[in-house]
C-alpha cells in the first residue's frame, strides 16, 4: 500500500514544500544527465560518507537520490505531509526544521556506520522528520491509501496514527534486523527512525506551546 493524500487542506500556500520538491527534482534531473563516472564523483562529494565525514554533506546529501523509486517516494511523502506541517511551523521555521531533520538523520547514520565508505544520499531523514511532526500534530487525520486487492486497486482511509505508527515500527524492526550485517548499500533505517523521532519531538513541543497559548 502507498499513500495518495491526506484529508487536511492547507491553510496557506506551502511555498517551502514546493521549493524543496523543485530543488530535489532539479538535482535528480541533473543526476540522470550525468554519466556513470561523474555521477559517482557527485555522490561521493556531496553524499554523506561516514568514513570521510564533512558537516556540509549532512545537507547536500539530502538533495540527491538513488533512482526513481527513491526520489518519487520521498517527494510523494513530502508533498502529502509537508504542507500541514509547514502551516503549523511557518515557512522559514519549516525550512530550518527540514534541514535540521536531514542533519539529525545523517548523524544517526554516521554514528551507526562510522567506518562506512558508502555515500548516504536521499531526503529520507528530512521527510521522516516531517512525518514525525505530522504524527504528533494530526493523529486523527486520515490518509487516503491505495491498496492492491486481488484483481483491482482501491483507495481507503487509514488513520494517520496507524499509518505512520506502522511505518515507524517497520523501520525500527528492519533496522534492528540489519544490525551486524555487512552493508553494501540499501536502506538507511537509522536515518529514518532518527528523523522521525526528531520530528515527533518538535510536534510535541508545538502541541505544548499551543496549550500554553
Amino acid at each position: 500500500m502507498f499513500p495518495v493524500s491526506d484529508v487536511i487542506p492547507s491553510r496557506t500556500t506551502p511555498f517551502v514544500t514546493i521549493a524543496l520538491i523543485t530543488a530535489n527534482t532539479l538535482a535528480f534531473g541533473y543526476e540522470l544527465w550525468l554519466d556513470a563516472p561523474r555521477l559517482y564523483a557527485l555522490t561521493h562529494t556531496l553524499g554523506l560518507v561516514p568514513a570521510a565525514f564533512s558537516w556540509p554533506s549532512l545537507v547536500t546529501s539530502a538533495f540527491l537520490h538513488d533512482g526513481w523509486i527513491h526520489f518519487g517516494g520521498n517527494m510523494l511523502y513530502l508533498w502529502i505531509f509537508g504542507d500541514n506541517v509547514e502551516d503549523t511551523l511557518g515557512h522559514w521555521p519549516f525550512l530550518l526544521f527540514y534541514l535540521a531533520a536531514a542533519g539529525i538523520g545523517g548523524l544517526a547514520h554516521a554514528g551507526v556506520n562510522p567506518e562506512s565508505a558508502i555515500p548516504l544520499i536521499g531526503a529520507s531523514g528530512a521527510v521522516a522528520g516531517v512525518m514525525g511532526t505530522y504524527f504528533v500534530l494530526y493523529p486523527r487525520s486520515q490518509i487516503l491509501t491505495a491498496v492492491f486487492l486481488v484483481l483491482y486497486l482501491d483507495v481507503i482511509e487509514v488513520p494517520a496514527i496507524f499509518f505512520l505508527g506502522l511505518w515507524l515500527l517497520l523501520q525500527s524492526a528492519s533496522g534492528v534486523a540489519s544490525m551486524g550485517v555487512d552493508a553494501t548499500g540499501g536502506v538507511a533505517f537509522a536515518t529514518h527512525v532518527a528523523g522521525f523521532l526528531a520530528g515527533a519531538l518538535v510536534g510535541g513541543f508545538m502541541r505544548r506551546r499551543a496549550r500554553w497559548d
